[in-house]
């Protein structure tokens, strides 16, 4: 057999570390934490949904907790969490059909994804809070 040639030597692939954070790589990453945060938050919804199905006391547990100030803070990031990866699906059924994907164009969808969701978060909780009394 003939001598194989010598292995060529080539960069190793690049990682997080060498790339300068770029404002759409860190929506993203958020895009996908909300996503996992969704899931772990649809706990609380399911244990809302079981609560006011069952007794009173259970609903009024749920209650007291969700109305506490760390139960609040929670709900209220949660709220955040769906309405940004809402908005973050509206940006990529857009990206379906191959429309803004200029450099400018990804920037500011992504700036009013971010911007939408803090918008609209506060808006809810404003109706919301006002709707209680």
């Amino acid at each position: 057999m003939a001598d194989s040639p010598s292995r060529v030597s080539r960069p190793l692939s690049p990682h997080l570390q060498i790339y300068r954070p770029l404002f759409t790589m860190v929506m993203s990453i958020v895009h996908r934490i909300t996503g996992i945060a969704l899931y772990f938050g649809m706990v609380l919804f399911v244990w809302w949904l079981l609560a006011a199905a069952s007794t009173v006391s259970a609903f009024d547990t749920f209650s007291s907790l969700a109305g506490s100030i760390i139960g609040m803070l929670v709900l209220f990031g949660f709220t955040w969490a769906m309405i940004h990866h809402a908005l973050g699906g509206i940006r990529h059924f857009i990206w379906d059909f191959i429309h803004g994907f200029g450099p400018n164009e990804r920037v500011l969808m992504a700036k009013l994804t971010l911007a939408g969701s803090i918008i609209l978060t506060i808006a809810v909780w404003a109706i919301g809070l006002g709707l209680k009394g």
